[in-house]
């Protein structure tokens, strides 16, 4: 099938609302990340957290579905004229014929830990106000973000760990390319909870400093949150613009938390989504790394990149900036990704000090001013289910 085009695309992290806000922090070198000051984790580590989600008020038509990752899907809908293009698209194609497909690994859990915390002390009974299907459920979030943009075609959550938001680009083009959809919005939403920030800690993968990817002396990822969408459509005569080449995905399923060593699952998800692209690794001009600064996956990633491009291709980590967003660090890698395209940049690999020696790939250490015209972005989640997307600019 011919490429999709990104008629519209947004991104909400800890670099702030909107894709301007986005680009000025990568073109300036701006972290997100700040101490964690998130509830009471009390842990002694950093997050990229969304400044004035607590402040969102959902429409009062939507009210069922508030919580704290619906108010993060609310933010990234209405950044960027992103549910004003959703709203033509629906003029154009009417709301059967556009699908719906949002990647999230915890959707509202932290609803769910509220809860708990306020339930009854004689029964153990949950507030009476407190909603599994709208808030916990992961299907809440695609749920919600077909009712705020009024769409009535398939709509799918896809809860694959850190990989989910960029499985949900190659559900999407599936969708499209089965006749099911003219258009679909896809993305990724993943908010700060406990349980992940409690989590993994309690599996040492968290650092006490801003993570620092590729670096020889990284200890651990920097947990963030974002909201992320993007709408797909047929690239039609005339019509130019950045769009998705292709997709690959793998499951190595090497280990339930660590990637396969040789990097055997990430080396497919990357060949698949060339293939499918229809080229070869030398004509790819950037890499956007899942960069999670652990050590396992980064040494994992850096050997499956140099197999397939040497050291040719400059590569970075967006990680520095955002923290790892789980659920929605596809969609963030790529709206970056395409933000490199359209500017014509390669972002360093921020808070990367020294590159660890044992690493081979080109770790972007200083901003590149250059042509990208085609780029990889990777996103590998637990149980090693990996997927890479290929973007790049199609017509004039």
């Amino acid at each position: 099938m011919d490429p999709l085009i990104l008629s519209a695309y947004t991104l909400v992290s800890a670099l702030g609302q909107g894709l301007e806000s986005t680009r000025a922090a990568l073109r300036q070198q701006r972290s997100g990340l700040r101490p964690c000051d998130f509830l009471d984790a009390g842990l002694n580590t950093w997050i990229g957290r969304v400044e004035g989600v607590e402040a969102v008020d959902l429409p009062e038509s939507l009210i069922r579905f508030d919580c704290r990752n619906n108010r993060l899907a609310y933010l990234g809908m209405i950044q960027d004229g992103f549910a004003e293009a959703v709203a033509a698209a629906r003029d154009r194609y009417g709301p059967v014929r556009i699908g719906v497909v949002v990647g999230t690994s915890t959707s509202g859990i932290l609803e769910t830990e509220l809860a708990y915390r306020a339930r009854d002390p004689g029964s153990g009974e949950l507030p009476a106000g407190f909603s599994y299907q709208f808030a916990h459920n992961t299907f809440s979030v695609a749920d919600f973000t077909r009712c705020f943009l009024a769409l009535e075609g398939p709509a799918v959550a896809v809860s694959t760990a850190c990989s989910s938001s960029s499985k949900a680009f190659a559900s999407g083009f599936r969708l499209i390319a089965a006749g099911l959809c003219d258009a679909v919005v896809v993305g990724g939403v993943d908010s700060l909870c406990l349980t992940t920030l409690l989590g993994f800690s309690s599996l040492d993968l968290v650092s006490d400093q801003p993570c620092r990817p590729a670096d020889r002396h990284r200890n651990g990822i920097s947990i963030g949150e974002a909201a992320g969408y993007a709408l797909l459509e047929r690239t039609q005569p005339g019509l130019s613009g950045i769009a998705l080449l292709g997709y690959g995905e793998s499951t190595d399923a090497y280990h339930m938390s660590s990637p396969h060593p040789e990097g055997l699952g990430a080396r497919l998800a990357m060949s698949a989504a060339l293939e499918r692209a229809g080229i070869g690794p030398g004509q790819v001009d950037y890499i956007n790394l899942h960069g999670t600064a652990t050590r396992s996956n980064d040494t994992a990633e850096d050997k499956a990149v140099t197999a397939l491009f040497g050291h040719r291709v400059p590569a970075s980590s967006i990680k520095g900036w955002t923290g790892h967003t789980l659920g929605a660090a596809g969609i963030v890698n790529a709206i970056a990704t395409c933000l490199s395209i359209r500017d014509g940049f390669v972002p360093v690999s921020l808070n990367t000090v020294e590159v660890d020696p044992q690493l081979q790939a080109w770790i972007s250490m200083e901003p590149l001013t250059r042509p990208v015209n085609r780029a990889v972005s990777n996103a590998f989640g637990f149980g090693g289910n990996n997927v890479s997307l290929v973007f790049g600019r199609v017509g004039a």
